[in-house]
């Protein structure tokens, strides 16, 4: 009897999407550029599709990986042709047509953006691929947007019953209409240090911590410079504590990590430009009764704010009560090779490459799910 010869499994062509019209578009090149390296090329093929500053799209000749003064090593991201991204052309794939070469087309399996703060994890980008009906890695639609803005998610942080640091919130018109009055409700509801941010960006953009009153004006002027709304929090002394969450239906928590910054706080310079900014200790040193309960919280964070697929959801630590607060859950975390989210998931048991693989699941996983909803 001959045996039949099983057919290969063709691979996934996988497109990395990265760059962005945002402040963290130089941050982006540098996960990117791990995300291609670690994914296992006998799974996948890989293309690198970059978004300028502008927010054209351009399709790369083949993932290229250069080195940066301040970055490392990050993926190039060259200009070329004029690319149009079809969302009607469905069939579960993403379509990229050169408009300068009608038969040049690229069609992905799957995206696996890593693009962060504006326009790249803020729900924007994952409502076009909705729209184009393909699968892509990472937080949906509203949990993308919720976790973006600062807000909202305290706000339904907090109905969850969740801890969270006091703040106020305010917008462009009434900094520019009421200023004294913003700085007064600022100092009756607040406690110095305040910390003063836009509101949806992420990598520490555009953060000022405020040490006495007179400071704070500016500081809320240079915020209102990345956003149109700015959030306006109190500081404590407390340790920053961090925890990576994988999963749909059932997400899980890894091990928790600490950033031990070397600068004031964990600022934009400290988390990227600077080598020696901050030290990480993981797992965290921490009791175990009270790692468990942060780890129980992070999940429940998780789940308040709509998430699915990965986030890395952060926490203070007071240093004096252990009192903790959940701060922010990022729903598109770095993904460099120093990144704190595949360094848990490592410490954890699950490697780079297997995380990629896990995440790629779990985006397949949803999108089927999905499909299966009827339209008509």
């Amino acid at each position: 009897m001959q045996l039949k010869k099983s057919r290969p499994k063709s691979k996934l062509t996988i497109g990395v999407l990265y760059g962005g019209r945002s402040g963290e578009h130089d941050v982006s090149l540098c996960s990117a550029a791990s995300v291609v390296a670690a994914l296992d090329k006998s799974k996948y093929n890989v293309v690198a599709i970059g978004i300028d500053r502008d927010g054209r799209w351009y399709v790369q000749d083949q993932p290229e990986i250069i080195s940066h003064k301040d970055f490392g090593n990050i993926l190039s991201l060259k200009k070329r042709g004029t690319w149009l991204v079809n969302h009607f052309e469905q069939q579960n794939k993403l379509h990229i047509f050169n408009l300068e070469k009608s038969d040049e087309k690229v069609v992905v399996d799957l995206i696996f953006p890593v693009l962060h703060g504006t326009y790249g994890e803020d729900g924007t980008l994952q409502g076009l691929l909705e729209l184009a009906m393909a699968p892509y890695v990472g937080v949906d639609v509203a949990g993308s947007a919720i976790g973006m803005d600062k807000d909202v998610a305290k706000r339904l942080l907090k109905e969850a019953g969740i801890p969270v640091v006091p703040w106020i919130t305010l917008n462009r018109h009434e900094w520019r209409e009421q200023p004294e009055k913003i700085l007064r409700k600022a100092s009756k509801n607040l406690c110095l240090p305040l910390f003063v941010k836009p509101l949806c960006t992420g990598s520490s953009v555009g953060i000022k911590k405020v040490k006495v009153k007179k400071e704070l004006a500016a500081a809320i002027d240079y915020a209102f410079q990345f956003d149109t709304k700015v959030m306006i929090e109190t500081g404590i002394d407390c340790r920053e504590i961090e925890c990576a969450v994988l999963g749909n239906e059932h997400p899980q928590a890894s091990v928790l990590g600490e950033i031990l910054p070397r600068h004031e706080f964990y600022s934009y310079e400290a988390k990227y430009l600077d080598p020696d900014g901050a030290q990480m200790n993981i797992p965290a040193k921490i009791p175990a009764k009270l790692a468990a309960a942060i780890r129980k919280c992070a999940v429940a964070g998780f789940r308040a704010l709509n998430c699915n697929s990965m986030a890395r959801v952060d926490f203070f630590l007071d240093k004096t009560t252990n009192a903790f607060y959940l701060n922010e859950v990022n729903t598109l975390p770095g993904f460099t090779s120093i990144s704190m989210y595949p360094k848990l998931w490592e410490a954890t048991g699950l490697t780079y490459s297997n995380l990629l693989d896990r995440l790629i699941e779990l985006a397949i996983a949803r999108h089927q799910e999905k499909s299966a909803i009827k339209t008509d």
